[in-house]
């Protein structure tokens, strides 16, 4: 506790609210920490979720977000939101945890943070493009890379475009050379992925939307999910044999009719992934420096406007990121 600092301010979960108000010290700060301006901030669906009480294990009086880019010492920062993932690349540790609750995160004007959790932004990336790459991006990669480790032949199916891990997971895919197709609820959102390079869109509101993409491409060899819910049945329709799905997210719920003669006739693999290790945070950032990728932004708000931004993200409306600046810093 001694690393904390009276003056910083932050956006403070109290009773399923959001105070702007002085930060309270934080337990888990060590002599690793250090304290970093943050120019900017992202908005993630887990915010929303815990402000509504839907996140397990809500703790109060903690600021929320889990992205960040910060200044310290004169040079700009990405903030590694993954804390504790431990030694094991297959899977995170007991200790393991998020930036932005249990511990402080970055809807504030400071942060002291684990100088381990740091690493320098990419020259090319404005303060925006790099608040919005690192839960993002960390999660897409594990998912699609390391998780289902996509090749430049593989064609892959991005379900639910226009969110920020489903964006970054289609950047990805595209910079690898895949052939890639999105669904998504909106006709807006496919007319946008497919200027941005996708080969195809599907309504999966259309009850014939798998018969269209099997006779469009013939199924796909992977998919990157994030609803799972009764729809998960139709994409066991569109996966080619020996494919593999990666579920990073349950916004649908439980998957309550798969097909386990599907799954087994079809050699079908599905992976579970969460977020990513420090080693996945460095390859995706890597990865993202080879292929000169820059985060989809869908607006940007001071960070007096963080209410906003989640009535924003509550409606769906969003294409890609929603990020904060701190207006104070900039």
């Amino acid at each position: 506790m001694g690393l904390f600092f009276w003056g910083m301010k932050g956006w403070i979960l109290k009773n399923g609210s959001l105070v702007w108000e002085d930060q309270l010290p934080d337990e888990n700060q060590t002599t690793e920490h250090v304290v970093c301006d943050v120019l900017t901030s992202a908005l993630n669906h887990r915010d929303v979720w815990i402000k509504y009480g839907k996140y397990p294990d809500i703790k109060e009086n903690i600021i929320l977000g889990s992205d960040g880019c910060v200044i310290f010492d004169g040079k700009r920062y990405l903030i590694n939101p993954s804390i504790q993932w431990g030694n094991n690349e297959l899977a995170q540790s007991d200790e393991y945890s998020v930036l932005g609750m249990p511990t402080h995160g970055t809807f504030s004007d400071k942060i002291s943070i684990s100088k381990e959790n740091l690493i320098l932004v990419p020259d090319y990336l404005t303060d925006e493009e790099a608040a919005a790459l690192p839960l993002a991006g960390l999660t897409a990669y594990r998912a699609l890379i390391s998780r289902a480790r996509t090749t430049p032949s593989d064609v892959v199916l991005i379900n639910g475009i226009g969110g920020g891990v489903a964006m970054m997971a289609f950047q990805f895919a595209l910079a690898q050379g895949c052939k890639v197709i999105v669904t998504s609820g909106h006709q807006w959102k496919l007319d946008l992925a497919i200027k941005l390079g996708a080969h195809a869109g599907y309504l999966y509101t259309d009850d014939q939307w798998t018969k269209r993409l099997i006779a469009d491409f013939g199924g796909v060899d992977v998919i990157i999910d994030s609803a799972g819910g009764d729809g998960f049945s139709n994409l066991m329709k569109v996966i080619k044999p020996g494919g593999r799905i990666a579920i990073y997210g349950g916004t649908h719920g439980k998957i309550t009719n798969l097909n386990t003669q599907v799954l087994f006739w079809r050699q079908v693999s599905i992976l579970g992934s969460t977020m990513g290790s420090d080693q996945d945070f460095k390859e995706m950032v890597d990865f993202v420096q080879k292929y000169d990728i820059k985060p989809v932004i869908d607006e940007v708000f001071p960070l007096s406007q963080l209410e906003l931004g989640m009535k924003k993200m509550e409606t769906g409306q969003q294409f890609g990121k929603i990020i904060f600046q701190n207006q104070d810093l900039r």
